[in-house]
């Protein structure tokens, strides 16, 4: 019986030990190692800034008109549902999806054909409620999200709190419109924190599912396929 308790311990040693030896990391078609190195090297500056993305007017948004030497115009105003603005001498601009630049040319042109010698103008978006987008299901606080000029999924997720705590996180359903084309993109959360892929960009508008819903549901097919979602799956949603 002795022998026997022996000879068990030895072989769940035995097992353990080789549990313990790790083949070392090689290089292979996704992934290269950095030899000799155990430091994650920092970013350089061009790596701290993102691609500018334009800023878009859009109604209900906040915007301030600012022209030099005429204090009298100088305003901040509230875009109307239809997306205009009227002010004294340039009249009623449409400024809907035009960006801050944009819609300064506008007024600048305007104040120029009512007599405002070389207007210079500049416009500013001081608050907006048009840029947003939209996260439901299985989050902390679901809800409206500012879109910033970086916005991940990852950065939405974080600003709705986080997952709630059985979230599915293999189910979470990016909804966006593209060309009048309503379109679907499916990611594995818990893939992205691996590195696994990178984190996709959230636009204005988008519209973020977490966990089990009919978007969702579109994806069943594919994911009978692929249980493990490697990578994402994008559709067209019809």
């Amino acid at each position: 019986m002795r022998m026997r308790k022996f000879c068990i311990a030895l072989l769940v040693a035995s097992a353990l030990a080789g549990c313990a030896r790790h083949e070392p990391l090689r290089s292979n078609g996704q992934l290269t190692v950095v030899e000799g190195s155990s430091v994650l090297p920092p970013p350089g500056r061009a790596d701290l800034t993102a691609v500018d993305r334009p800023a878009l007017i859009g109604p209900l948004d906040t915007i301030e008109v600012d022209v030099f030497n005429v204090p009298d115009l100088n305003r901040e105003m509230q875009v109307d549902a239809s997306g205009r603005i009227a002010m004294p001498l340039a009249g009623t601009i449409d400024v809907r999806g035009k960006t801050a630049s944009e819609v300064a040319t506008e007024i600048s042109q305007a104040l120029r054909a009512r007599y405002v010698r070389n207007p210079e103008v500049t416009v500013n978006i001081k608050s907006s409620v048009s840029q947003v987008v939209t996260i439901d299901g299985q989050v902390v606080e679901p809800g409206l999200y500012p879109v910033t000029n970086q916005m991940t999924l990852m950065r939405v997720i974080a600003s709705a709190k986080g997952l709630s705590e059985f979230a599915r996180q293999d189910d979470v359903v990016i909804l966006r419109t593209v060309g009048n084309q309503r379109m679907a993109g499916l990611y594995n959360v818990a893939a992205i924190r691996r590195g696994a892929y990178d984190d996709p960009l959230v636009y204005a508008n988008d519209v973020i599912v977490v966990g089990d819903s009919p978007q969702r549901r579109l994806f069943r097919d594919f994911v009978s396929l692929s249980p493990i979602l490697a990578a994402p799956l994008i559709a067209i949603v019809q």
